[in-house]
């Protein structure tokens, strides 16, 4: 529960937020090095926003919530805006939507609402720039700045092939649009992921250091004083707003304007009726988002109608008719409350921190790893430390860096334990390794860990079979070891608590449709240290049982490909040990039935290498994995020469066009289906 802070914190609180904020605003808008995304900024200023909210008192006219940030450099001339530029309110969730169309409603008629709608457009990642036009040429292209004055770029934003030097005024509508003697239209400037990708190879290249994301490369090339710099670095442009009066009566319109004029606008902004049409809209271009050949991070949503727009004006210095309805960031600031142990199904001990819950990248977060304590030492993280905390994909939670200017005092520093939290057994650290280790193979936080890896997805597979009901079973005594649990009857269940008849029939039936299981799996699931999914895949084909697994040497270990030293000697030591050998025995008299990887005319697959892209309707990615490797395929990640099928679902991504270019054989999922009958 965060705290609720007295005044006299609260005023301290604002001042190191607003000291931060203004550092980071110099950074980014400044000396183009930002150190940290635009996703953990926004939550340090949505923080300050609120506070100010909460206390009003404080709210002073130099605040970063009163104004958009940034000085112009020294080294362009000056250019002050004839109308200003102004940032974008944002709007995180649905929610936030619907409550800024409430607020725009208040403002406006019972007519005027009627005639409410809106224009959405992507939000691209890139630099705001305005161009003005004098009888058609382009006279002047500035940067935003603070925006009242911007950078006079004009020599770097010709080098830029999409946008013209020359209007095609002629194509207007009117007479007396074509004699207007200037015209203003501002857009984005940005670059494509496949010119930032070649761009920080040959950064690597030269030994520079690359830009961090493609925005950050379309800025610092716009701000190189050598244009010649800047016309090798493949920008792009979409226009989307024309500022010159052209008869445009809405946002829509202005759009059509712009490309009559031979500016570039983006092909899938989109008129949409009501604020139920935008959130669709925004929907399906999340869902997409990675196909697009550029990087954006949620959509505009303008109030279509110019003359609402107007009246509606401005709300501090963004204008009230438009907002940014923004994908979730991938990294958020937030606090570390405290830094608790974890102990995994080896004894590795990891320590996570205890988080104030932050949304990232659309989910609520409250954990993060911090992977061991040299790690901890590495990134000086104290318990208290207001932190950025990064999640992309499904990748788990980490820290990405402590933020030290906001630090109270009151921080405490972390101590690794020597003990065991749950089992109290000294812990150990083997020479050349980082990492802690409960040595106690009883230790309850080790056996229930193991248990569940135990009966995962990529081992055992046994549907139902949580970490819940794995801990019941221990407390029970109904389990010590994975071979019990392939003993367990109904009766043994029904009793148990949240356990009817019909859920303990279910559970037992998942236990004994898993006792044939792949050689691969069966290795995985035993939890070897050092042994993943793939090492096991490896070991399966490699020696294609598991009595011969048993007796082999570390010195043949070593001449598998991807099998170094270090797991030679992890997989040498773990069969050498009794207690291991009695896990496979126990598991065998339980009635497992360990499938040996395919030979002979069942392994037709042999040779031949699979990619996935798309959803598939009649099995899982994994089950279909699963089978190719059943049937001595392989499967692959990534496209490349050496890829035989790429097998289509639905919504296929990137690798298609890769694969359509390398000529690599691509095939449906009813194909697929065939070759594995």
């Amino acid at each position: 529960m965060t705290k609720v802070l007295s005044r006299p914190e609260a005023k301290k609180r604002v001042e190191k937020l607003r000291k931060e904020i203004r550092r980071h605003d110099y950074l980014y808008y400044v000396l183009d090095r930002p150190e940290i995304s635009d996703a953990a900024y926004d939550s340090l200023k949505r923080e300050l926003v609120e506070l100010e909210k909460r206390f009003p008192e404080f709210i002073t006219s130099d605040s970063p919530t009163r104004r958009v940030g940034g000085v112009p450099l020294e080294g362009f001339k000056k250019v002050k805006h004839k109308t200003p530029m102004f940032t974008l309110q944002d709007a995180m969730d649905e929610k936030e939507l619907r409550d800024w169309e409430t607020r725009i409603k208040r403002l406006l008629s019972p007519a005027e609402i009627k005639k409410l709608d809106y224009f959405a457009e992507l939000k691209m990642d890139g630099l705001a720039i305005s161009l003005i036009y004098k009888d058609g040429v382009l006279l002047r292209a500035a940067t935003r700045g603070d925006g009242f004055t911007g950078e006079d770029v004009t020599n770097n934003i010709k080098t830029i092939r999409s946008i013209p030097l020359r209007l095609r005024i002629e194509a207007l509508p009117s007479k007396k649009c074509q004699a207007l003697k200037e015209i203003e239209i501002r857009g984005e400037v940005y670059m494509k992921k496949k010119a930032f990708e070649s761009l920080c190879q040959e950064q690597e290249r030269k030994g520079e250091s690359p830009f961090a994301n493609p925005r950050n490369a379309a800025a610092g090339s716009i701000r190189q004083l050598d244009s010649r710099i800047t016309a090798q670095r493949k920008l792009d442009f979409f226009g989307y707003a024309l500022v010159t009066d052209l008869g445009q009566a809405t946002h829509c319109q202005e759009h059509q304007l712009i490309k009559i004029l031979g500016i570039p606008e983006n092909p899938h902004n989109k008129y949409c009726k009501n604020l139920v049409g935008t959130a669709e809209f925004k929907k399906r271009i999340e869902e997409t988002r990675e196909k697009l050949p550029y990087e954006i991070d949620g959509i505009v949503v303008n109030v279509n109608d110019n003359s609402l727009r107007e009246k509606l004006g401005q709300i501090g210095r963004a204008p009230r008719g438009v907002v940014a309805f923004k994908f979730p960031g991938k990294e958020a600031a937030t606090k570390i409350k405290d830094i608790i142990l974890q102990v995994g199904r080896t004894g590795r001990i990891t320590p996570v921190a205890d988080l104030e819950p932050v949304k990232v990248a659309g989910v609520t977060i409250s954990r993060a790893t911090l992977h061991n304590a040299d790690e901890i030492k590495r990134l000086g993280i104290k318990i208290g430390d207001r932190v950025i905390v990064r999640r992309a994909g499904d990748v788990i939670p980490e820290i990405v860096k402590i933020i030290p200017s906001l630090r109270s005092g009151k921080e405490k520093k972390f101590e690794m334990p020597r003990k065991c939290p749950f089992c109290k057994v000294k812990l150990v650290k083997k020479p050349g390794e980082v990492d802690y280790y409960c040595p106690n193979k009883n230790c309850f936080a080790i056996r229930k860990r193991f248990l569940h890896h135990f009966v995962s997805k990529k081992a055992f597979d046994i549907k139902g079979l949580g970490l819940k009901i794995l801990i019941q079973l221990l407390e029970e005594g109904l389990i010590k070891g994975p071979g019990d649990i392939f003993l367990l009857k109904e009766g043994d269940l029904i009793s148990l608590e949240r356990f009817a008849e019909k859920s303990a029939k279910n559970l037992v039936r998942a236990i004994q449709n898993a006792k044939k299981i792949p050689l691969a799996k069966f290795i995985y699931a035993l939890g070897i240290r050092q042994v993943g999914e793939e090492t096991a895949i490896d070991l399966a084909k490699h020696f294609g049982s598991i009595d011969r697994l048993k007796k082999v040497s570390q010195e043949n270990l070593e001449k598998i490909p991807d099998v170094g030293e270090i797991v030679a000697k992890s997989i040498y030591l773990w069969f050498k040990d009794k207690k291991n050998l009695k896990l496979i025995e126990d598991l065998l008299k339980a009635g497992i039935k360990i499938i040996p990887p395919a030979g002979g005319i069942e392994a037709r697959l042999k040779g031949k290498t699979f990619i996935f892209t798309g959803a598939l309707k009649s099995l899982t990615r994994e089950e279909a994995k699963n089978k190719i490797r059943m049937l001595g395929g392989e499967v692959s990640s990534s496209v490349s020469k050496e890829t035989d099928y790429l097998v289509t679902g639905d919504s296929p991504g990137s690798k298609l066009e890769k694969a359509q270019k390398l000529g690599v054989r691509i095939i449906s999922e009813q194909e697929f289906l065939k070759m594995l009958k």
